[in-house]
């Protein structure tokens, strides 16, 4: 797969186009200013109510509502959380949107499971940064970036002087991904292994296992307190080590004793009966069941905090006995405390329909 640099993409192709930023959450604003800092015309769309009206401004970006903004606008980029995208483009962006404006995405959520449907003149691109919106930020600062996708949807471009991907290249390069390097898929593949992975593995999967584990430890007799350092704490050390070097490099880091415990039960707790499971969850995905069921899940409350069945799990969750332990055992580290929690969803997207 070939991974592009910024020797691979022109910059002057997004600097000559009027971009517009639906949205000024974690991803919205690290778009926002990046772009910007990089001799982009910019425009940040809002409610006019939006709380993030005033931090936009201050920033020194042009802020104006969704309507107006993507009148003039050669390029919309829509970071409104997925359960407001639709909505938003119906009714904001759609009615206004010039006939050759171009679409993009930084998930591939909406267009892959056709929730939004673009008109025929429209090219629709994706730049998906593969991390949160403020290391997105901080790491454009510093002169680096953030590993980022691209996908081509439809390229409907007329002129002769560039592609729909040649677009795509430019606005990652603007936002620091070419320094990091780029990819390129498609919208299925992207949204299908991005649900997948958020679902069995990073967050379903692991925060399942740690409770497990720390259940458990406790009903084993153990401490509360321990059972939280072995198998909540310690986590961060171990994937870190992976993400730097792979799952070899870790084992090479962690004693000998640690090590012949993963090659010994890893598989006991990782059988076919999960591998059937991910199999199941990954059949929801591809046929839209699980989009179709957490949209559904948001329109009955349609407040930008999940429906029903989010909130009660969310409820369980915070009341989980790990979660009190580990509030008060973080209270006293030091360390952690000088650091604000983040949030990692495109995860870093607002809660509000597209603050």
């Amino acid at each position: 797969m070939k991974i592009y640099y910024d020797d691979d993409a022109n910059i002057e192709i997004i600097q000559g186009l009027n971009v517009t930023i639906v949205g000024y959450g974690s991803q919205g604003h690290a778009h926002a200013n990046n772009l910007k800092d990089s001799g982009v015309n910019v425009t940040v769309a809002l409610r006019e109510d939006s709380l993030s009206w005033d931090k936009a401004k201050e920033a020194g970006l042009k802020v104006s509502n969704v309507s107006d903004s993507v009148q003039d606008a050669d390029l919309v980029m829509i970071l409104a959380p997925d359960e407001f995208q639709k909505g938003v483009f119906e009714k904001h962006i759609q009615p206004n949107l010039k006939d050759d404006a171009i679409l993009a995405f930084a998930h591939g959520f909406n267009i892959h499971f056709q929730k939004i449907i673009p008109g025929d003149g429209h090219s629709v691109i994706m730049i998906a940064p593969k991390g949160p919106g403020h290391t997105v930020r901080s790491t454009y600062i510093k002169g680096g970036g953030v590993p980022s996708l691209i996908a081509i949807y439809n390229d409907n471009i007329e002129n002769n002087e560039y592609t729909a991907k040649d677009v795509a290249l430019s606005y990652a390069k603007a936002n620091g991904g070419t320094r990091a390097g780029v990819l390129e898929t498609t919208f299925k593949e992207e949204t299908e292994t991005d649900l997948f992975g958020e679902q069995a593995v990073l967050c379903g999967g692991v925060t399942a296992l740690i409770k497990a584990g720390y259940e458990t430890l406790v009903e084993a007799g153990y401490s509360p307190e321990m059972a939280y350092f072995e198998c909540l704490h310690e986590t961060k050390l171990i994937t870190d080590l992976i993400q730097e070097g792979g799952i070899a490099n870790m084992h090479y880091s962690i004693s000998n004793t640690a090590e012949y415990g993963d090659y010994k039960s890893g598989p006991k707790i990782i059988t076919e009966d999960t591998k059937r499971a991910m199999k199941e969850i990954l059949s929801d995905i591809q046929s839209g069941k699980f989009a179709d069921d957490f949209l559904d899940d948001c329109r009955q409350s349609n407040d930008g905090s999940g429906g029903p069945v989010m909130k009660s799990n969310r409820k369980m969750t915070e009341n989980h006995p790990i979660e009190k332990v580990g509030k008060e055992l973080r209270s006293k580290m030091k360390f952690l405390n000088s650091e604000k929690p983040v949030s990692y969803t495109h995860l870093t997207l607002p809660t509000t329909p597209y603050v």
